[in-house]
Formats: structure tokens, sequence, C-alpha cells
């Protein structure tokens, strides 16, 4: 499964991702779905997390457009990826941009 975590950390924005890793697993799909949980994550939920994460990379050191970050990451919906990044992180993509510029900009001032 770690093998299964490293591919997808590097491909995460393939429009299938858990489709392709199950594939190249050899594994029938169910069985690799109850191993990946077993090891800490269901699949999506292990993709999502992975491009939360590099979504809140691009939104502290890129000025990209919310809707080019969803689809650098992986999304073609951009509602659905503000949805979604809300709901991991408990705000929208533009307040967590707003709040690290705020931050990195205290930071630069001490």
């Amino acid at each position: 499964m770690a093998a299964a975590q490293e591919w997808i950390g590097v491909t995460y924005a393939a429009k299938t991702p858990v489709t392709e890793i199950v594939a190249r697993s050899g594994l029938p799909e169910r069985s690799f779905k109850r191993r990946f949980r077993i090891a800490g994550y269901a699949p999506l939920a292990y993709v999502q997390a992975v491009r939360v994460e590099e979504a809140k990379h691009m939104l502290e050191t890129t000025d990209l457009a919310t809707d080019a970050v969803a689809f650098e990451v992986g999304y073609d919906d951009p509602s659905y990826f503000r949805r979604l990044f809300r709901r991991k992180t408990g705000v929208t993509p533009a307040a967590y941009r707003r709040h690290f510029l705020r931050v990195l900009g205290a930071g630069r001032g001490s």
C-alpha cells in the first residue's frame, strides 16, 4: 500500500487515480480498497487529502486563481473543489489564501 500511496502522491491530478492504481496493483478492486482502508484511508479519501494539501501549497505559493488551482490538482468542477476544500480545512480556498498572506505579511514585518 505504501507504493500505491507514493504513486498517488505523484499522480494525484489524474482524472481517475483510484481506478488507475487499482489496475496497477493487480488486486481485485474490493481487496485493494479493503487493504488501503486498513492502512488508514479509503483510496478516494486519500486522493482528496493529497489534492487538498497540494492545493493549499499552491494557494500559499502562487497567485493562480482558485479555479486554476482546482484544475491543477485534478478537479474539473471548481465549485466541487471549493466545497471539498472547505469541508476538509474549515475555510474556503480564498479565505485560506487571505489568512496565509496575512500570516506571511506579519512574519515579514517582525
